[in-house]
C-alpha cells in the first residue's frame, strides 16, 4: 500500500535527508556535536552567530573537510538515484539503473582517458572531465541499445540489461588492462574507480551541480511522458508522446547525470537500481513525485553509505562502491527473484 499523501512522503524524505546531513557532519574522527554544526552553518550563510564563538577546530572540520563532502555525496547519490527511476520507468524494468546498463562503466572509461591524457579543452577547463564522462556515458548507452536491437528485434528488457552488463564487463576489463599497460600512471586511479568523494573539495560540487540540475530539470519535464512510456511504447504514441524524441531526451538526462557522477566520484554502483524501486514501492509508480523523492532519498542514502565507508573500520576508509554494492547486490537478486514468479504465476 503507498503512502498516498504526497506532503508526508516528501516530509519524510526531506528528514531523512536532513537527518543523513547532519549525523554525515556530525560522525567521525573528531566527533562534532550537532548543535556547534548548526550554528557553523548559520554563521556562514546568515551571521546571526559570529565564527569567534565557535572552536576553530570544529569550523575547519565541518567547512573544510566534512561538509563538503557530505554535500558532494548528497549530489552523487542523487543524481544516479534519478538516472535510474528515469531509466527504470523508460525501459519497464525495476533492474535498469545506469550501473547495469553500462553507462557508469562507460562514463569510468571517459574519466579514466582524461585523467590519464591530462586533457583539457578549450573554453571549458575543469569541466573537461564531466563533459567526456558524459560523452562516453551518452555513446555507450547508444551501443548498449543497437546492439540488444541486433540480437532481439523487439528489444526486450531483459535483453538491454544483459547487454548493458556484457558492455559493463567489457569496459571494465578495458579499464582494468589500461592500468596494467600504462603501470604507475594509473595505479593512483584504482581507489578512485571503486567509489570515493573522500578529499573531493568544494571544486567538485562545483563540477556536477549544474549538471545535476540541467538532467534533473530534462528529466522532471518528461514525468508525464514516463508516466505514459511505462505501459509501453505503443499506449505512449497513442496518449499523444512522440516517444523517440522523448526517448532521447531521457537517455541524455540520464548520460549527463551518470557521466557528472562519475567524472567526481568514481563508480558508484547500485543507487539508481536500489533507490527508485523503495521509492516506488513506498510511494507509487507517478514520475511526477517518484522522481523529485529519489533524488532527496538518493541523496540520503548516499551520504550514509559513505558514513559507513569511513567509520566502520576507522581508520581506515572502505571505498563507498563496496558499501553500496554490498547493500544493492542483494536487493538486485530479490527484484530478480520477484520477477520470475509473477512470470510464473502469470
Amino acid at each position: 500500500m503507498y503512502l498516498n499523501n504526497k506532503y508526508y512522503a516528501y516530509l519524510t524524505a526531506g528528514i531523512f535527508l536532513l537527518l543523513s546531513i547532519l549525523l554525515g557532519t556530525s560522525i567521525g574522527t573528531v566527533n562534532v556535536p550537532i548543535l556547534t554544526i548548526i550554528k557553523i552553518i548559520e554563521a556562514k550563510l546568515f551571521g546571526f552567530v559570529s565564527l569567534e564563538q565557535i572552536d576553530s577546530m570544529f569550523i575547519n572540520i565541518v567547512l573544510d573537510i566534512r561538509l563538503p563532502r557530505v554535500i558532494l555525496s548528497g549530489l552523487v547519490g542523487a543524481a544516479l538515484a534519478v538516472a535510474g527511476a528515469a531509466f527504470q520507468g523508460l525501459l519497464r524494468n525495476p533492474l535498469a539503473d545506469p550501473y547495469t546498463l553500462g553507462v557508469s562503466s562507460g562514463a569510468s572509461v571517459g574519466a579514466v582517458i582524461t585523467l590519464f591524457f591530462q586533457l583539457s579543452i578549450p573554453f571549458i577547463g575543469s569541466f573537461t572531465l564531466p563533459f567526456v564522462s558524459i560523452v562516453f556515458s551518452l555513446v555507450t548507452i547508444v551501443f548498449v541499445l543497437v546492439f540488444a536491437r541486433k540480437m532481439e528485434r523487439s528489444m526486450r528488457v531483459e535483453t538491454i540489461i544483459l547487454t548493458g552488463i556484457i558492455f559493463s564487463s567489457f569496459l571494465g576489463a578495458v579499464i582494468s588492462l589500461m592500468i596494467a599497460l600504462t603501470g604507475e600512471e594509473l595505479r593512483q586511479i584504482i581507489s578512485w574507480l571503486l567509489g570515493s568523494v573522500s578529499m573531493r573539495g568544494w571544486e567538485y560540487i562545483k563540477i556536477i551541480l549544474p549538471f545535476l540540475i540541467i538532467g534533473s530539470v530534462i528529466l522532471m519535464m518528461n514525468a508525464k511522458e514516463l508516466n505514459a512510456m511505462s505501459f509501453g511504447e505503443e499506449k505512449a504514441q497513442h496518449l499523444g508522446v512522440n516517444v523517440q524524441s522523448r526517448k532521447l531526451m531521457i537517455l541524455i538526462a540520464g548520460s549527463i547525470l551518470t557521466g557528472a557522477s562519475v567524472a567526481v566520484s568514481g563508480t558508484i554502483g547500485f543507487v539508481g537500481l536500489v533507490i527508485p524501486h523503495l521509492a516506488r514501492l513506498c510511494w507509487g509508480p507517478d514520475h511526477k513525485h517518484l522522481l523529485p523523492l529519489s533524488i532527496l532519498t538518493g541523496s540520503g542514502f548516499l551520504i550514509i553509505a559513505d558514513l559507513i565507508s569511513r567509520t566502520i573500520i576507522s581508520p581506515t576508509e572502505l571505498p563507498i562502491g563496496v558499501i553500496t554494492a554490498l547493500i544493492g547486490a542483494p536487493v538486485f537478486a530479490l527484484i530478480l527473484l520477484q520477477r520470475k514468479r509473477k512470470e510464473r504465476s502469470g
